[in-house]
């Protein structure tokens, strides 16, 4: 495949299109949380404990611009939330799973042990 410019930037190849998509240390891990049901902003914080309040919020923001995850806004005081996957976003968890597999295998290759399964 020949290269390609989106949004101003270079590509060279798909995998490196997707990993801009879905790649970085907290893409993956959101949808993957999303994966099983809905999740409040709180919820997600939570469950990624190393992630600045910033960090969640743009990348959330990203994933909701690029398609992976609806926002739902619920008129309440105070808001409720609620982020969800969308069918583009569904169908990247199995890939996730790959990639999520494919880590815990060099993990226990290299005598790193699994400390949490999420």
């Amino acid at each position: 495949m020949s290269d390609f410019i989106f949004e101003g930037k270079l590509f060279h190849n798909p995998v490196e299109f997707v990993l801009h998509k879905i790649g970085g240390t907290w893409k993956m891990p959101i949808l993957w949380r999303l994966k099983e049901k809905p999740m409040r902003y709180g919820e997600l914080k939570k469950s990624l404990s190393k992630v600045t309040d910033k960090m969640l919020a743009t990348q959330l923001r990203e994933l909701e611009k690029d398609g992976f995850i609806n926002r739902v806004v619920y008129p309440v005081v105070p808001p409720h939330t609620e982020y969800s996957l969308t069918e583009k976003g569904k169908y990247s968890i199995p890939v996730i799973e790959v990639i999520r597999g494919y880590g815990i295998e060099l993990m226990k290759e290299d005598g790193i042990r699994e400390k949490e399964s999420k």
